[in-house]
């Protein structure tokens, strides 16, 4: 997945008449982070090609899920030392000598910041403002005739010594990682020239020039930085955070009226006679940059979104104080509704409809709502339905610890799974299944708990006779616990609500076969008195 002010690119060749190549690369991107690792496996090694490859997976995969606490410089000293001593320890058991092999290098960048660190010859440019930056050292010999020779690779020996740089990151920069068979078939104005043109079109150009027969693996990674991180400079923004808020407090003419949360950080605020609700970050961002960070990413993705069925958001532009703007909608929330009325099943379809609408709405932009359920549905008195807290929305596939609320969370996700479609039509068919029934598919789930979800939720029309069998169905379907049953994409449940008379019936595999497959049943039943009747007469 892509973030939006990053343009990246990848690509390699073989040399000569080579199907492999001894390079590998690849890029990933995490939530905040964007992480590119270019390795060039030493060739002279009996497995440089492997160690090229595991060196990049490895160090994917660590960033992908790295602690919150680790900034990025830790974090590459430590994943960097921890795949050398893996691959230097191979080495021993299986060769006696270094035979896992491989320079690296690789950049790491968060908000507006690159991190990056290097091994061997491969190297990293910086190109600004049409002039070129090396920002990796080589280590090789420092004579001009062994200047190819390496005294540094990963995997070489027991301790490692990478080089680390940082820089700041500005509009329209190009980052360029690549193995030695770049730079040294061409020079710095074709580099120049050619970076622009992506990782494809200069490894492109470099085999052109050499008529197709390259002499060195060739490959290269291309970054450009489209806009500048949005949420990076939020952040930098010297705003006051108010510890204490109080009613009648005047905030830039915003005026407090009422607590809407418990924290005292959310309120119903009024200007020039419009009510408005008004956050505040939480007091934690005080002590803790991560929390900051958070703060910031939630109002930055209310401001840039504008799904139908959530409330508008704004940032005003002269503020002196952290926080952000929201429509006021006037109503409450559906668990506080269905604690005293009942909702009719053309309620509870056009809900599921809000859901599934706002749900693709937000996957459109690699994002998930993350804590849908009844209290984050508010019902105005008009019967319309909006979806609020912007502060749970969540990058899709990102791995958050039970982000959300344990009854709507799905069996995987209590096993570590990422948030995905399916997590998410899971808490669909549960807010579906509790406005209709009051009741909880799985039973009410305790934070911390760590449910089996071994007995199967009763049918919902059981507990409430006005269901129609299909829409029983389907939501049976949305909440199974196995995941090859329950429903994929949000467009399949979307498909089954506009066309009731296709809707499946849900088997449980658990129950009876009498209950599963009666015909089958009897059918069985009648082959076995059958054989018996004929035992009976040959004995």
């Amino acid at each position: 997945m892509e973030k939006s002010n990053i343009k990246s690119s990848a690509f390699g060749l073989a040399k000569g008449a080579e199907l492999l190549s001894d390079d590998y690369f690849d890029i990933g991107h995490f939530a905040n982070t964007t992480v590119a690792v270019l390795c060039d496996g030493v060739g002279s090694a009996k497995e440089g090609r492997t160690a090229s490859k595991e060196v990049v997976n490895y160090l994917l995969k660590s960033f992908e899920l790295k602690p919150n606490m680790w900034d990025i410089p830790q974090a590459l000293e430590q994943f960097i030392n921890s795949i050398n001593t893996i691959l230097y320890s191979r080495s021993e058991m299986e060769y006696g000598s270094p035979q896992y092999l491989t320079t690296l290098t690789i950049v790491v960048i968060e908000g507006n910041r690159l991190y990056g660190a290097n091994v061997g010859d491969s190297r990293v440019y910086l190109l600004r403002d049409n002039k070129l930056h090396q920002l990796s050292t080589d280590h090789t010999l420092d004579d001009e005739e062994n200047s190819h020779v390496l005294i540094k690779a990963v995997g070489l020996s027991k301790e490692i010594e990478p080089y680390f740089f940082e820089n700041n990151l500005r509009k329209d920069d190009y980052i360029l990682l690549c193995s030695d068979g770049v730079y040294n078939e061409v020079d710095e104005k074709e580099l120049i020239e050619h970076i622009p043109l992506f990782a494809k079109g200069i490894v492109k150009y470099i085999n052109k020039k050499s008529f197709e027969n390259l002499r060195d693996d060739t490959s290269a990674i291309v970054l450009k930085i489209n806009e500048e991180d949005e949420v990076e400079k939020q952040v930098s923004k010297n705003l006051t955070i108010p510890e204490e808020l109080n009613e009648n407090d005047n905030i830039d003419g915003y005026v407090l009226k009422k607590s809407l949360i418990q924290n005292r950080r959310t309120w119903l605020a009024e200007k020039d006679g419009e009510k408005v609700v008004i956050k505040f970050p939480p007091l934690s961002v005080l002590d803790s940059k991560e929390e900051l960070n958070l703060f910031v990413r939630e109002a930055w993705n209310a401001k840039r979104l504008n799904p139908k069925h959530m409330p508008k958001a704004y940032i005003p532009e002269d503020r002196t104080y952290r926080y952000y703007i929201l429509e006021y909608i006037e109503g409450e929330n559906l668990e506080e509704y269905i604690s005293k009325n009942n909702i009719d099943i053309s309620e509870a379809t056009q809900v599921l409809q809000v859901l599934l609408e706002n749900s693709q709405y937000l996957i459109n932009y690699n994002l998930a709502h993350g804590d849908i359920k009844p209290e984050n549905i508010i019902r105005t008195k008009e019967g319309k339905f909006y979806i609020v807290d912007y502060g749970s929305i969540v990058d899709i596939f990102s791995i958050t610890n039970r982000a959300g609320t344990p009854s709507y969370l799905s069996p995987e996700r209590f096993q570590s799974a990422p948030i995905s479609e399916q997590s998410e039509i899971f808490a669909i068919g549960v807010t579906i299944y509790r406005i209709l029934t009051k009741q909880f598919p799985y039973g009410e789930i305790e934070p911390f708990q760590t449910p089996t979800f071994a007995k199967p939720p009763k049918p919902p029309k059981e507990l409430n006779h006005n269901i129609p069998e299909w829409f029983n169905n389907l939501i049976l379907r949305m909440v199974h616990k196995d995941t090859s049953i329950r429903y994929r994409h949000f467009s399949e449940v979307d498909y089954d609500l506009k066309h009731p008379d296709k809707v499946q019936p849900i088997l449980n595999r658990d129950a009876p076969l009498l209950e599963r497959d009666p015909l089958k049943f009897y059918k069985i039943g009648f082959w076995i008195m059958a054989i018996l009747n004929i035992l009976q007469l040959v004995i």
